[in-house]
């Protein structure tokens, strides 16, 4: 008998929707080049066809909609200078806009786990759909990167102080606390999200978005967290994740409360090379995905040694090089 390999993403018109499954539900639908460069040019070819109305997006598996790109590869091409270290994020950041940008209605039912790459595939769209088993996250900072996906535009919007917290500690958040806090913008117990969807779009309406500004440090947050007795900041784990990581996203979300979209992720990608540059996403991969000893060896090793002119550098342009659209 010859093996059918399953193609890991799935394309088709259901009536008047695209419809489009991510399909390696092995690797809880991990985002990976092949599957962006599909999705993209179909995304294109929908928004110009009048044979269709809207577009769904959704995870194959029960468990996840997407839990993140495909980083191993991704630290293996960037170890030996390969192609993919600048590619999968060209490529991915490209997607973003298209669906931060696009002139139809586009639905992610993000029914399970929806974390980075994942995160980009959705909260960009003009309707999330959370159900009571999405569980949401941007956990960079554990692993030597920064929230991308266009983070540096959506985090900074949320409520308050809620954006800066999510993407320093990669705090989960569950069902229906992820529409609360205005990741998605509808919720729907998982067994009622019907297939095909049928949407009357006068009933949805997206939470206003607020524009926060930010007047305290990276540090200031460690030691406040420090200083307070409470079981909940005992709980946070800044002291687990890299330093120079937290202090990247600190100032990308600082820069990106005022940017467009299409700013932010120019400004990400030029981060996105910074990190491959240097060694912390690495170490980051290797302790958490690899070998799995959850003890990175950070370096620098503390937020102190951290200094604002390194972090500047990593939001230089890259000149010809620089993301375009």
């Amino acid at each position: 008998m010859s093996s059918h390999a399953e193609p890991e993403v799935l394309l088709e018109k259901v009536g008047r929707a695209g419809v489009i499954t991510m399909n390696r539900p092995k690797v809880l639908n991990a985002l990976n080049q092949t599957m962006t460069r599909q999705i993209y040019p179909q995304l294109k070819k929908w928004e110009n066809d009048n044979e269709t109305d809207i577009v769904i997006i959704k995870g194959a598996g029960g468990k996840a909609f997407c839990a993140g790109g495909d980083i191993r590869a991704v630290t293996e091409a960037g170890k030996v200078g390969g192609s993919l270290a600048q590619d999968f994020f060209r490529d991915e950041y490209t997607l973003n806009n298209a669906i931060g940008t696009y002139r139809k209605p586009y639905i992610a039912l993000i029914d399970g786990i929806t974390m980075g790459g994942g995160v980009g595939l959705s909260v960009h769209g003009r309707f999330r759909v959370a159900t009571e088993k999405t569980l949401f996250a941007m956990p960079e900072t554990a692993i030597g990167l920064f929230p991308d996906v266009g983070g540096g535009y959506f985090l900074p919007r949320l409520r308050g102080k809620l954006g800066l917290f999510l993407a320093l500690t990669g705090f989960r958040l569950k069902g229906r606390d992820v529409q609360r806090a205005g990741v998605a913008t509808h919720f729907v117990e998982s067994k009622k999200v019907l297939y095909p969807v049928l949407i009357d779009e006068r009933t949805m309406h997206l939470p206003k978005k607020k524009k926060t500004r930010t007047t305290f440090s990276s540090e200031g947050i460690v030691q406040n967290l420090k200083a307070d007795g409470s079981e909940f900041a005992k709980k946070q784990t800044l002291s687990k994740m890299s330093p120079t990581s937290l202090k990247i996203t600190y100032k990308q979300l600082q820069v990106g409360a005022t940017l467009s979209l299409q700013d932010v992720l120019v400004m990400e990608y030029r981060l996105s090379q910074a990190c491959m540059r240097g060694c912390d996403f690495y170490e980051g991969v290797r302790a958490v995905l690899v070998d799995k000893d959850q003890s990175p060896k950070w370096n620098p090793s503390t937020l102190e040694e951290v200094s604002d002119h390194s972090v500047d550098q990593c939001f230089s342009s890259l000149g010809e090089k620089d993301l375009t659209f």
